[in-house]
């Protein structure tokens, strides 16, 4: 592990440092809810808090965004695309599954059809993320690939071990950060230390969701009538989907103003009537039923066939923000007990 070592009381002024270089976003409460938020101040961002309730996947995939604008006379036309932000950006304290979350939207608009709004975003932010030494009891990021201290799509790193931190070196970017005066060299005590708050954050961590084995059984019940009692509880409210840090379902609308005119993506979700009706009257997901399963095997199934990845990263917040209080983990645990169906 490369790291170096910081004082709490050290990583105000740091952050205040790079505010000066970055336009800055961190996790603010505000109204009782935290959400990242741009900050002016190290004084506005939390460091100790359970998660924001919106990911901070809108800073770089915003729920509404024009792509571009036109106007008109009755003999010319002009076509404007908006410029990306003037200054690289920071996402400060930011939580490890969050982070996570980026290195799937990565290969998802960074594939054969490429995004040029969210890659541009991506290439100029920088993830300082801070580990969890106290996971949620909805928390199950370590059953889909992560962890309380994953650093998966982290730049830099963060691991309080009471005092100080333990930064963790991941990337470049995250390197080039450390430039900034009040780090020191750790040694083995201090990287004991982290290796052991680790470890037990680790072990504080439920069962979570059995995925060994799991894309192969959803595949197998794709016509099972179990899905029908699956999805029983679910309203198709859809706030799974909004408040999820890898889902990125959208729309495109164009609007009309005056002789001219802007095209915008919106947020949308699989689990919305209107998302698959077809202009013939059609809609080959016309219940609930096919709805909660499509998101099921999107995010457990196809999203493995088309980015080699599982498309959740065990946030729980669809779990804690249900108003039903339907748990992913239980279903999915519930699909791996099923038999195979030839």
């Amino acid at each position: 592990m490369k790291a170096k070592i910081i004082k709490k009381t050290d990583i105000a002024s740091f952050l205040d440092k790079l505010i000066e270089d970055y336009e800055a976003f961190a996790p603010v409460e505000m109204d009782g809810l935290i959400s990242f938020e741009k900050v002016s101040s190290s004084s506005e961002a939390l460091l100790d808090y359970p998660n924001s309730k919106m990911p901070p996947k809108q800073l770089l995939f915003p729920q509404s965004e024009t792509l571009f604008s036109y106007s008109s006379t009755k003999d010319t036309g002009e076509l404007e695309v908006p410029s990306g932000p003037e200054k690289p950006r920071l996402i400060f304290s930011i939580r490890p599954c969050d982070a996570m979350s980026f290195t799937l939207l990565d290969k998802v608009f960074g594939g054969d059809f490429k995004d040029p709004y969210y890659l541009n975003r991506r290439a100029n932010t920088v993830l300082v993320s801070i580990g969890c030494t106290t996971p949620r009891a909805s928390c199950f990021c370590n059953s889909v690939g992560g962890g309380p201290f994953s650093t998966e799509g982290s730049d830099l790193l963060l691991i309080d071990i009471g005092d100080e931190y333990v930064v963790q070196i991941v990337s470049d970017k995250g390197a080039k950060l450390l430039d900034k005066k009040g780090f020191e060299d750790t040694g083995k005590e201090k990287l004991d230390l982290a290796a052991g708050v680790i470890k037990t954050a680790e072990a504080s961590m439920g069962p979570g969701v059995k995925t060994e084995g799991l894309k192969e059984k959803l595949d197998s019940i794709f016509d099972d009538p179990v899905w029908q009692q699956l999805t029983e509880k679910c309203l198709g409210c859809g706030i799974c989907t909004y408040l999820c840090p890898t889902c990125h379902c959208f729309d495109i609308v164009d609007e009309t103003i005056g002789s001219g005119g802007e095209r915008v993506r919106l947020w949308d979700s699989c689990q919305f009537p209107l998302f698959t009706l077809q202009a013939s009257g059609a809609n080959p997901r016309p219940t609930g039923k096919e709805r909660f399963r499509q998101r099921m095997m999107h995010k457990f199934s196809y999203l493995l066939d088309s980015c080699d990845q599982i498309g959740c990263v065990g946030c729980g917040r669809c779990i804690t923000e249900c108003p039903v209080n339907l748990d992913i983990r239980q279903v999915l645990n519930s699909i791996a007990q099923l038999e195979s169906v030839k």
